[in-house]
């Protein structure tokens, strides 16, 4: 999104389930909801939110690695490093942590800040992630079942025919600031449908582009996807034509750009399309329009107009937001989501319904 880059192409066939958090369980009658890995970004010694609140004591790790099986991971410990607030399910650090300090970040508490004048605003050197149970847990995505828009790849998927699913759109569909390339969100759903239909033959191939818009979409069509004969595309474009001018897109052009993708796809390949609108970027950050909802809804409108299934990754998001800062989700700190953001993105995809 913000260097631009040509994604190399990535073919996998997936047969293995990556592990994902686990968001359900029961213990004597209560219903306690499991989150493994939330990002926390912690400044000074202010507390900051997970997801939710009324927190089981006993089940709270803090680890400096998202992955908790990683060589140089840093479980932190409660009362040297951070505190808790079971009830509110807020994270604080103490004066003596160990964890990274956000408030040294450079863009930190800076208004309209242009990242390019400001080096090392990444977020990965501060996030914390946590483990936790919850008895106030809802689900991350509204059920939003469109199996009937994809009859095609769900049959595919039962009878174990070769399903071939091409992703393309911006940086974030290449996967940027996942640490692994496991943890990207098409490869986190190519696992997901894996594990759900055990005879599936999934093939997994990678053309988006860093930096684009849905013009460069457009442009990039033909060799990205259409000459790639694809059985099912993922299609996530929106957070650089949200951007301010000249960069941006406006919305009836890019609504336009989607419409021509979308029926490109479907006419020259039969494949069939899930559109992924995108969150709304750091609103401190210079070069946004600070309209995703209207580009969220934009996306929504035109899925509903050309029959093919939608995916609220807005949504999802916005739900987040409700607790969190959005920091916490953000890599760069400013548009690309880090392991919990491509996670939430896995929840948009998973409520579509296959």
């Amino acid at each position: 999104m913000i260097s631009r880059f040509t994604g190399c192409l990535l073919i996998v066939i997936f047969s293995l389930c990556i592990c994902s958090p686990s968001i359900s369980g029961q213990n004597k009658g209560l219903h306690i909801m499991k989150i493994d890995g939330e990002s926390l970004v912690l400044p000074e010694q202010n507390p900051a939110n997970l997801c939710f609140g009324n927190l089981v004591p006993t089940s709270i790790i803090v680890r400096s690695t998202y992955l908790a099986d990683q060589k140089d991971t840093i479980v932190y410990k409660q009362g040297r490093d951070y505190t808790v607030n079971y009830v509110l399910g807020t994270i604080s650090r103490t004066r003596i942590s160990r964890i990274p300090d956000f408030s040294k970040n450079p863009a930190y508490g800076k208004k309209d800040f242009d990242h390019n004048k400001i080096p090392g605003i990444g977020n990965h050197q501060y996030f914390v992630w946590v483990d936790y149970e919850t008895l106030d847990g809802q689900p991350f995505a509204a059920k939003n079942d469109q199996s009937a828009l994809l009859k095609k790849t769900l049959s595919k998927l039962k009878s174990g025919e070769p399903l071939k699913i091409v992703v393309y759109g911006d940086s974030i569909s290449t996967g940027c600031e996942a640490s692994t390339e496991s943890l990207r969100f098409p490869n986190r759903y190519a696992a997901y449908l894996s594990s759900r239909f055990p005879k599936a033959k999934i093939a997994l191939e990678n053309g988006a582009t860093g930096g684009d818009t849905s013009e460069q979409g457009v442009s990039r069509l033909e060799e990205k996807v259409l000459s790639r004969n694809p059985d099912l595309v993922l299609l996530g474009f929106g957070m650089n034509d949200h951007n301010v001018p000249p960069s941006g897109v406006k919305i009836p052009k890019f609504q336009e750009n989607l419409a021509v993708m979308v029926k490109s796809i479907m006419e020259r390949t039969g494949a069939e399309v899930i559109i992924l609108s995108a969150f709304p970027p750091n609103p401190d950050w210079k070069f946004g329009s600070h309209r995703m909802g209207d580009y969220a809804e934009a996306t929504k409108q035109t899925a509903h107009e050309l029959n093919c299934a939608y995916a609220d990754v807005y949504d999802t998001w916005t739900k987040v937001l409700k607790r969190k800062d959005l920091p916490s989700l953000l890599g760069n700190n400013i548009n690309h989501p880090n392991d919990f953001g491509h996670w939430l993105y896995l929840q948009a995809l998973e409520a579509v319904g296959l």
